[in-house]
This record gives structure tokens, sequence and C-alpha cells, in this order.
């Protein structure tokens, strides 16, 4: 199934996208589109049932704003340094062991919402993402298979960074990472079942036009199931904690001076394979 939320930011309804690209409300089966739905069998057997069975009304989807696609996001644990090509284009040494640091799910805004780029910022860059919504507890997970097993679905995620923030301004890389309308996410929420393998998805990104991004989850160094386990090591995973799994090579960053650093007016679409699309105008903060 393909979920979203739609309507006004603070105020969204959940809606399904049903196979011959049909948006159709859900407010009359469930309640929202998170954490509570994803841990709930019988509920998502409700509205698996309703889809099929053509009850759920339409949605005229004209000038209809298209939110993030899971409400109350309880964490956003982002995976850095997590592809070969991208450890290769800015000289890091691939990681031993999985490089976490975490965003605020006040981060989140819609696929389409404008992005801000921070006062006195100089080096605002762009990260296409694979993000993995969590849909069972995990705690101490025992093999990769147990971590793909605790996915509910899947997202696209712009990792939106602040290169001079999280690394020349000293502590921890969070202070880049988590700036107003950093983390646009959507605009589905794809559920596991209808993606068999993680690790065999392409992944775009263009600038005004130009692609900057083409990559593939294939380069992943620490794969979907492995990073939900290790993860589960160190912190309990709930249901509806969101999981950014990093991005491939071509980002500003890696890029020959002078870098291509995002500025107000700068326009970036992305897209997963099977995911959806975003587009965002970058603004002034």
């Amino acid at each position: 199934m393909k979920l979203l939320r739609v309507g006004t930011a603070g105020a969204e309804r959940p809606a399904l996208l049903d196979a011959d690209g049909t948006l159709r409300d859900l407010s009359g089966v469930v309640p929202d589109i998170d954490g509570a739905l994803l841990a709930d069998d019988a509920a998502l057997e409700r509205v698996r049932a309703a889809a099929d069975a053509g009850e759920l009304p339409v949605l005229d989807a004209t000038g209809l704003r298209i939110g993030p696609p899971l409400g109350r996001i309880g964490k956003i644990v982002c995976i850095g340094l997590n592809y070969h090509d991208h450890a290769r284009e800015t000289g890091a040494e691939p990681p031993s062991e999985p490089v976490l640091f975490m965003k605020a799910p006040d981060t989140v805004v819609g696929p389409h919402d404008t992005v801000l780029v921070p006062r006195a910022s100089r080096k605002t860059d762009w990260e296409v993402e694979l993000a993995v919504v969590i849909g069972r507890t995990a705690r101490y997970l025992g093999s990769a298979e147990e971590g793909l097993a605790h996915v509910a679905g899947y997202a696209v995620a712009h990792d939106v960074s602040e290169r001079e923030f999280q690394i020349e301004r000293g502590g921890t890389w969070d202070k880049g990472k988590n700036c107003e309308t950093f983390n646009p996410l959507g605009p589905w929420l794809v559920t596991a079942d209808e993606v068999p393998d993680p690790q065999r998805l392409s992944l775009r990104l263009w600038v005004n036009g130009e692609l900057k991004q083409d990559g593939t989850t294939a380069e992943q160094i620490f794969p979907v199931g492995e990073v939900v386990r290790y993860l589960s090591q160190f912190m309990t995973l709930y249901p509806g904690d969101v999981i950014n799994t990093g991005t491939p090579a071509g980002v500003a960053l890696g890029a020959p001076e002078p870098k291509p650093f995002l500025r107000a007016g700068d326009v970036v679409e992305l897209e997963i394979e099977g995911l959806g699309r975003q587009r965002q105008e970058f603004k002034d903060a």
C-alpha cells in the first residue's frame, strides 16, 4: 500500500494512493498514519480490505498539499557515510561500524514544502536517502533478517545538511542536521510488502534540473536489515521511528571547488524507485 497524509500543515488527514493512482480518503477507517497504526495488524487489514473493496471515497488532489506520510514520529536516527561511493568522494575511510546521529522530528516537512536556508549558512547541501519506518518494537535483535521483519515500510527522505555547521563548528554533527525544514519526507509511506528487496532501489537527485546524484542502495555499506539490528543493540526502536539510511555519491561536499552549495531560489528534486518524488524550492530563513 501507498499511505500518505494530505492537507494543511498540522491538520493532515490519512489517505491512500490506490493501484490506479487515485487518491482515496482513509479518515473514515483510521485516524492517522502513525506508529499506532503501523503496529496494529488488524487496523492495517481494515485499510487493505476497504481499499480492495473500492469503498474509500475519492479525494480531489487539485491544489491539495501532501504532508509527511507519517505523523507523531518518535525519533529519527540517521546513518552517516553508509555508501561506498559517498565515502570515496568525501575522502573518508568506510566506517567499520555504522556512524550514527539524530535528527529531531520537528525537522520533518512535506515532500514539496519550502526548505529554509539557515541564516549565516554558506554550505547548505543535499542528500537523497532511503527512509525506513519501524513497525514493531525492536530491541536486541539477533540478525539482519529480524531487522527487516521489524520494518513497516519505506519512504523518500531528503537529509538536508549544513556542512559548515556540521563539520567546522565543533562538537557533533547534529547542529548541521537539525535546522528547521531539514527533513522533507514522502510523498508516500510504501508498505514493506511492496519493496521485496530494499537493496535494489535507485536514488536520484537534481538541482535546478541538473542530475547530481544517481545511485543505488546496492552501494550501502550496512544494508537495511543490518542497520535495524545494529541500532537495536543501543536503543529501543518503536513503531513510528524513522531511520535515514545514508546517501550515495554526488553531494556538493564531494564536488570540486567552488562547491555548488544551495542558495535561496534553488530547486531540488529527488526520487527513489517505487517510492515517489519530491520537489522543494529553497528560500532564506
